[in-house]
């Protein structure tokens, strides 16, 4: 289970994605999770497969805060747990359970971890601005056609800004012939910092790694916050859902969340219009491209990529 990519948390939508009454159905590193809210209105995960005949319970309803399955009607609980057989009452339910995933609700974002059960060996590491009570989240995803690796790096990417977003946000690293760009990584419990100087001279963005999937950037607002986190899940070997998520004390009704959506999109498609092109769609070896001094961001990654996540696996729960 999720090759790739396990034993991991990942973002993977806003809270309020997640209805009261309606399953969210996801694809997370080739595996199919449905997401629900309980009795209680808690947030629970689980493979989207029956037990009994393997459809997805995504098609389902959700009936007393439990999962039901579109084909026969059998009943889950947040935990897997079998709470109906229909037409069989002898039925040992303790046997015929769902298989649970770890999943939180913190700082108004859905958390999956990427392994089978209830328990998971950590907590989502919430960025400390979340932790605030006086911010407005808005979010949208967009769909990209390569593998996850290549979105995340490019997200780590500080050169390509005057070049790819020239017709968007090209100044935030505005570039002047000869000009000499310098990047520093500062190692953090979470992943990694990186900040920038043109020809000797600080600039103010700060961009940060999260660990394993995330981008966290902070712009300059004043004594307003504004921040942007960017997240690569991956889908499968070749397709990518790229979720971004504005963070702001200011314009904080709904009505503005469609303005910064627009702006996302727009940026996002530059991206996407490059990093499809990328050949092989997964990131390559070190030595199989060629790298120079402005690229210790994304050669980071790589090997974080390579050394903790790449030949990860989850196994099969047991039945």
């Amino acid at each position: 289970m999720f090759r790739g990519f396990a034993h991991v948390w990942t973002i993977v939508g806003l809270g309020r994605d997640l209805k009261p009454r309606a399953p969210l159905p996801l694809q997370v590193a080739g595996e199919r999770v449905v997401l629900f809210r309980d009795g209680q209105g808690q947030a629970c995960a689980l493979v989207d497969r029956c037990p009994h005949r393997g459809v997805r319970l995504s098609l389902g309803k959700v009936q007393d805060g439990c999962i039901e399955c579109p084909f026969h009607g059998w009943r889950f609980a947040g935990d897997g747990s079998n709470q109906l057989v229909p037409w069989n009452p002898d039925a040992k339910r303790e046997q015929l359970g769902a298989t649970p995933l770890p999943v939180r609700e913190r700082a108004g974002l859905l958390w999956l971890y990427t392994a089978p059960g209830l328990g998971a060996p950590s907590e989502p590491a919430v960025p400390d601005v979340l932790r605030r009570d006086d911010l407005a989240l808005s979010g949208f995803a967009m769909t990209f056609d390569a593998h996850w690796t290549r979105v995340m790096e490019n997200s780590l990417d500080w050169p390509h800004l005057p070049f790819v977003h020239r017709r968007t946000i090209r100044d935030a690293l505005p570039l002047r012939p000869g000009s000499r760009l310098d990047i520093s990584w500062e190692e953090r419990p979470w992943g990694g910092r990186t900040t920038t100087a043109i020809d000797g001279v600080a600039q103010p963005i700060t961009l940060d790694y999260r660990f394993p999937n995330t981008m966290h950037l902070h712009l300059p607002a004043g004594k307003r916050i504004f921040e942007l986190m960017l997240t690569a899940l991956p889908v499968d070997d070749t397709t990518t859902r790229m979720l971004m998520v504005t963070i702001r004390d200011f314009l904080r009704s709904r009505l503005f969340d469609l303005y910064f959506e627009a702006s996302g999109r727009r940026i996002g498609g530059e991206d996407r219009a490059v990093i499809e092109t990328s050949s092989p769609t997964e990131v390559p070896p070190p030595g199989d491209e060629r790298s120079v001094r402005t690229d210790e961001p994304t050669l980071r990654f790589r090997k974080i990529y390579r050394d903790r996540l790449m030949d990860s696996i989850a196994g099969e729960p047991d039945r």
